[in-house]
């Protein structure tokens, strides 16, 4: 009877702190992680902002900052970022009102892992409460400083097996620091506390890939739930004590997006990175091409296919070979992965891929911009320059078109006084209204690549180029 009370009250405590850090992100205004609070990329409160920004017009300040691609974050009077000053990984805290640097620590590392040609080692962005600052570099691990900067712990991690790199950011939900690192080997999601650095669960992810998006934090009911996508499905996990709570098969192979919570209460999910193929069986593929005979595959030896190309990724313990179980562990992934738009409704227990989808969407949808919820209004940014604005009672196109930005888009959009933010890889910004008959109102060149997602936090709206650091308002 004792441990079950104990239990009750530490499910009590744990979701009175949930609530009360979701009431703190609701005020003021606040930005306290990637997209702002739970990752929707939306603004709280009354905030009137500026249409036609640009390098030269609305501008509050404007600082250099050292590289990185970590998405600023604001909490009171602070900005929060991540950024490689040479050989240094550092945590940078910046006055809002100027720009000014307030103070900045470095994190140690014994090497450093390989990154995307395009990547950086300073990708996850941070999250703050208020009271802790948590940082996360792959090659690092993660950090928990105070407000001012104080070391309060650090927990060593990677460098991970990954080619790209690690880029997904640190969630706190209330008194916990939550983590997913999903790569070739060892992927993991864990609960920290953070006021110690400890673990408080880890759930192994071992079936899982390469992913780069952040989790989404989905409150059903009395229950706290971890949303995940990643290799060809998502899966959802109890805050409580990591154990899998439900999964839908059918997203793509390579997750580089976050999932949004409508305001309707469902998930909403958009993955681009890799359709179905169907791939020979491994018996079929041995009997004509194990040239060696030691009956595995080597990457010379498979015939041209998405599973050579991708051979790196599937040999688990890096002999140069797949075995049978290998091999067919790819070919499931790779049968039952797909590009699409999900809208998933809530109260799902187990494999729900056949009854908690309301809908589906599978065309122009963004590889790397994460959905945007509005008043019943979903918005997807995919390459090439194309808006999708989705009605998410039907699942149906409200409207879609080509915006006169194109190229590529890294960052993710964000709205706040009915408009929104898109900017892609080159630095060009396109400001939108945000209703479902969407319109440009305003475009500009920032002349410098952008991969961070803009943050809107006090009426100010922040944009971090390659290097600087843009603060706009209306005066």
């Amino acid at each position: 009877m004792l441990p079950t009370m104990r239990r009750i009250l530490m499910m009590l405590s744990l979701q009175a702190a949930v609530l009360a850090a979701c009431l703190t992100q609701g005020q003021g205004g606040d930005w306290p992680q990637f997209r702002g609070a739970n990752a929707a990329g939306r603004a709280t409160g009354d905030q009137p902002l500026p249409a036609d920004i640009s390098p030269d017009k609305h501008v509050v300040w404007k600082t250099t900052l050292a590289k990185g691609h970590s998405s600023p974050v604001i909490l009171g009077k602070r900005i929060f970022v991540t950024a490689k000053r040479g050989k240094k990984l550092l945590t940078i805290a910046l006055d809002a009102a100027t720009g000014r640097n307030i103070w900045e620590q470095e994190a140690p590392y014994d090497r450093l892992e390989s990154i995307h040609r395009i990547g950086s080692h300073a990708t996850p962005s941070i999250a703050t409460d208020g009271k802790h600052v948590v940082s996360m570099f792959g090659s690092s691990g993660l950090f928990c400083y105070d407000i001012d900067g104080k070391e309060l712990w650090q927990r060593k991690m990677g460098p991970f097996d990954n080619q790209f790199g690690a880029s997904s950011s640190p969630v706190l939900v209330g008194n916990r620091v939550v983590l997913v690192q999903d790569h070739d080997n060892g992927s993991f999601l864990t609960a920290i506390d953070i006021e110690t650095g400890d673990d408080v669960w880890r759930t192994n992810r071992s079936e899982f890939r390469r992913n780069y998006g952040t989790p989404a934090i989905w409150k059903v009911g009395e229950q706290t739930q971890i949303v995940i996508p990643g290799t060809a499905q998502v899966t959802a996990y109890d805050l409580s004590d990591g154990k899998l709570i439900w999964n839908v098969h059918g997203v793509s192979r390579v997750v580089n997006t976050t999932p949004v919570v409508g305001e309707d209460g469902r998930l909403y999910i958009a993955t681009a990175g890799g359709g179905s193929t169907r791939e020979p069986e491994f018996q079929a593929v041995l009997a004509s091409s194990d040239a060696n005979g030691n009956s595995q595959l080597e990457q010379k030896e498979l015939p041209r296919s998405p599973i050579k190309s991708f051979f790196g990724q599937f040999d688990r313990n890096k002999d140069g070979s797949l075995t049978e179980s290998e091999y067919e562990s790819i070919r499931k992934v790779f049968g039952s992965a797909r590009d699409a738009v999900l809208c998933i409704r809530p109260g799902g227990i187990g494999d729900v891929t056949e009854t908690h989808v309301a809908w589906e969407y599978a065309k122009t949808v963004p590889r790397n911009s994460s959905p945007l919820w509005i008043d019943h209004r979903l918005f997807l940014v995919k390459d090439g320059g194309i808006l999708t604005c989705l009605n998410t009672k039907t699942g149906q196109i409200s409207k879609q078109g080509r915006l006169s930005v194109r190229g590529k888009f890294y960052s993710s959009p964000v709205s706040g006084d009915g408009k929104i933010y898109v900017v892609s890889e080159r630095g060009q910004l396109c400001v939108l209204s945000a209703n479902a008959d969407w319109q440009e109102l305003a475009t500009a060149d920032f002349e410098e690549d952008v991969y961070a997602t803009p943050a809107i936090a006090d009426r100010r709206i922040y944009i971090r180029t390659v290097g600087h650091l843009y603060c706009f308002g209306l005066k």
